[in-house]
């Protein structure tokens, strides 16, 4: 080891709105959390341009604005945050062992997961332009759908979600193209009828996005291609919404949690404890419902007053102190 083992009451890993929230109470509560900020830093909302449905905010804020803000609130109280992200974790002993990017190792006496999940994209050029200039894609239609009322959407998927993404878009925007990759669709029955129930949802099968187009700064229309046919065509819209899964960030957690059979962590219902005693999930690594600002931020707040409760059962002098806990 090139740097010696630093010990921790409690860890913090991941940003957005779980970990800050989860370090503010967690600070509050004289846990002196250390928070490593991940890969990216405030998650997901940092890339969204415009926040409108978080309390607290009647004239919306950006995403960027709010993370600095949780993370002023967070060292407010005395959080340490750090740049950095953990690459190694150790949960088979009563100590909690991680890797700071394979080098720096600490110990940690109670450990709370906020790593989140990233939203999968086709991986297209022009979408991952249209996707850093704000200019028209999104992976989530109940955070952005709003900003595309009376308009022209194009949505690609398959799925449950994706049905159900297109069905709450088609009641704000005049028309709502869903694009199928094959004959079928992937989603239950019932998912399936309620959008080809929807008279302005048309669907296309058999077909592929082959480009986001633009202007250069706004999204203006889709490319996508016939996989049998062979027929190109263009699609008028001004959002790109992508609704083909989420991939949560937990690879490194997979040998010491209980996972789902698609990467979630499995926590107690009704708690943020996983099967490790001290190890804590909030947020969207283990929430593949809701997966929205507001649910990460309340399960921050259930994961730091678990592991408040944990210490204290593990450490007589250490006491939960109720007045933190609102």
């Amino acid at each position: 080891m090139s740097e010696s083992i630093e010990k921790v009451k409690c860890l913090i890993i991941g940003s957005g709105p779980a970990g800050y929230t989860a370090a503010i109470y967690a600070s509050r509560a004289n846990m002196f959390p250390v928070l490593y900020q991940g890969e990216e830093p405030g998650g997901q909302l940092t890339t969204t341009n415009d926040v409108e449905n978080f309390p607290g905010y009647p004239d919306g804020i950006t995403g960027p604005e709010m993370m600095i803000e949780l993370r002023k609130q967070a060292e407010r109280f005395g959080t340490d945050v750090r740049d950095g992200w953990i690459t190694k974790v150790d949960f088979s002993g009563d100590i909690h062992k991680v890797w700071v990017q394979d080098t720096k190792e600490i110990h940690c006496e109670s450990v709370i997961i906020s790593t989140g999940a990233s939203a999968m994209y086709l991986g297209l050029p022009s979408e991952q332009k249209y996707l850093k200039l704000g200019g028209g894609v999104s992976a989530c239609a109940v955070c952005d759908g709003f900003f595309y009322r009376n308009q022209e959407v194009v949505i690609v998927g398959a799925g449950d979600s994706a049905c159900e993404e297109a069905h709450y878009l088609s009641k704000l925007c005049k028309k709502v193209t869903m694009l199928v990759r094959r004959d079928e669709f992937r989603a239950s029955q019932i998912m399936q009828a309620r959008v080809k129930n929807t008279k302005n949802i048309e669907i296309i099968y058999n077909t592929n996005t082959q480009e986001v187009l633009g202007d250069g700064q706004v999204v203006t229309g889709v490319k996508a291609k016939n996989n049998i046919t062979g027929e190109v065509i263009e699609i008028p819209a001004t959002g790109f919404f992508v609704a083909i899964g989420h991939k949560p960030n937990t690879d490194i957690f997979k040998d010491y949690l209980d996972l789902d059979p698609t990467g979630y962590i499995i926590n107690v219902p009704g708690t943020s404890k996983t099967n490790v005693d001290g190890v804590f999930v909030s947020g969207d690594a283990a929430d593949n419902v809701y997966r929205q600002a507001v649910t990460a931020a309340g399960t921050g707040c259930m994961a730091a007053l678990d592991a408040e409760r944990y210490l204290a059962s593990i450490d007589s002098s250490f006491e939960v102190n109720t007045a933190t806990n609102y």
